[in-house]
């Protein structure tokens, strides 16, 4: 009957082939992160498939290996957007929620198996989450009252973070710097104000905390290298000479003269636009696109900065800290909010130069600076120092703090285990088994790091 409403080559799943795909599906996305969890969880070794791009990356970030793979199954599917949610959340903890999502299914299977009701599981679920907050929320404590206990224990929370990453045999120094990098927001929790930039060579512990902000760019020819007391004006707008941009367009002239009047005409147009420009009374001008030659000798002549190229990340970002807005006409200076900052200049971070832009009107900018062997340790790194950044700006949003290690997800299961003796009927079945998949965290935590976790 469904033949006549699905297309040719359609295959529909039902009953228990459909939910047996399921929970196959889920749980192998599961296992296929499992062994990365903990501080003595595996890296795994990434390559792309493209024909174009056949990189490799080497990590152990749960979010950025499930978004990696490449899958076709439904309930999988579902795994990778809650990790992916979690990531994007929270920042950190995108392997836990995976590899409990696989667990619980793994023990839904059996209870299906019983001809015990979704429902009826679900339903104990509930009851068993429930508790289970209750005994979260009981065991937490708060420090935020104490700027130094509150600190420690930031500091702790880093470290924990940094276990399971690459950065875990300099996890003390990279914790003071991420903490130091978070208290600097002073609690406005907006993660665009540090930036990461990787410069390749030296060690890890190379790696500096920068107060103020660092753009990888160049500044222009003959142009002043340190300026201090900036007016920063951002923009987004084409510095190219103005042609004509209509895909298939001629100009026809009878002489080389009027080939030199319209580029006149062109040069002209660029020259009234550098005056708009240089009426905001700025001294410093940074463009998100290219800046070609003559706007450039002209704000050389007048002795402004200018610096092109600034990515759509680097603009916003640079607009956030500078407090100026990004503008694409020039017509009412009135209208316009300049970016402040004490200084610009130019400074060396190994071989290479950047431009540092100190005191900005939004105080709290500062710029963490890794140094690293490669590529591949430094975009590890970046993944766990920002992991390690956002669980530190939750922390200070919602200051409760838990142990670790396995210990709050015992607790939870022992508070259930007490509940279930309460509970009549097949529910307590289910919520025995959301206990059961809670357990598993530490003893796969512990099975990682090469111990007995049935001892």
């Amino acid at each position: 009957m469904e033949a006549a409403f699905v297309e040719s080559g359609t295959t529909v799943d039902k009953g228990e082939n459909a939910r047996l795909s399921s929970f196959v599906g889920a749980i192998a996305i599961a296992d296929l992160v499992k062994t990365t969890l903990g501080p003595k969880g595996m890296d795994k070794i990434l390559q792309r498939i493209s024909e174009h791009d056949q990189s490799i990356s080497v990590t152990n970030d749960g979010a950025t290996i499930l978004k990696s793979v490449n899958i076709d199954n439904a309930a999988a599917k579902v795994l990778v957007d809650i990790a992916k949610v979690q990531d994007d959340e929270v920042g950190d903890g995108t392997t836990s929620v995976a590899v409990l999502c696989g667990e619980l299914l793994r023990e839904a299977e059996d209870l299906i198996n019983q001809r015990i009701h979704p429902q009826t599981i679900a339903e104990g679920w509930r009851l068993a989450r429930k508790a289970a907050r209750d005994a979260l929320d009981a065991s937490t404590r708060d420090n935020s009252a104490d700027d130094a206990k509150f600190r420690e224990d930031l500091l702790t929370i880093a470290r924990t973070t940094l276990s399971s990453k690459l950065l875990t045999y300099d996890k003390d120094y990279f914790a003071n710097l991420a903490v130091d990098a978070v208290m600097r927001l002073r609690g406005s929790n907006n993660l665009d104000h540090i930036q990461v930039l990787k410069k390749a060579g030296g060690h890890l512990r190379d790696s500096y905390l920068e107060e103020g902000f660092l753009l990888d760019k160049k500044i222009g020819v003959g142009q002043p290298k340190r300026i201090e007391n900036a007016k920063i004006l951002l923009a987004n707008t084409s510095m190219d000479t103005d042609k004509i941009k209509i895909y298939g367009s001629r100009v026809r002239v009878d002489s080389l003269n009027k080939v030199a009047e319209i580029e006149e005409a062109e040069k002209q147009r660029m020259r009234q636009k550098c005056d708009k420009i240089m009426s905001h009374g700025c001294n410093v001008f940074i463009n998100r696109q290219l800046i070609y030659n003559l706007p450039e000798s002209i704000f050389t002549e007048n002795g402004i900065m200018a610096i092109e190229h600034a990515d759509f990340d680097g603009i916003e970002r640079l607009a956030a800290v500078t407090g100026g807005e990004v503008v694409s006409t020039f017509d009412r200076p009135d209208l316009v909010t300049m970016g402040e900052c004490d200084i610009i200049e130019e400074v060396m971070i190994g071989e290479d130069k950047v431009i540092r832009l100190g005191g900005c009107k939004s105080g709290e900018a500062c710029s963490i600076v890794l140094r690293g062997a490669s590529s591949h340790v430094l975009d590890e790194a970046e993944r766990s120092l920002h992991d390690a950044l956002c669980i530190l700006t939750a922390t200070v949003k919602d200051p409760r703090i838990i142990c670790g290690g396995g210990c709050t997800e015992v607790l939870m299961a022992q508070a259930i285990d007490r509940q279930v003796e309460a509970t009549p009927g097949k529910k307590a079945l289910a919520m025995a088994s959301f206990a059961r998949a809670l357990r598993q965290l530490p003893a796969i935590v512990a099975d990682n790091g090469g111990y007995d976790s049935a001892e």
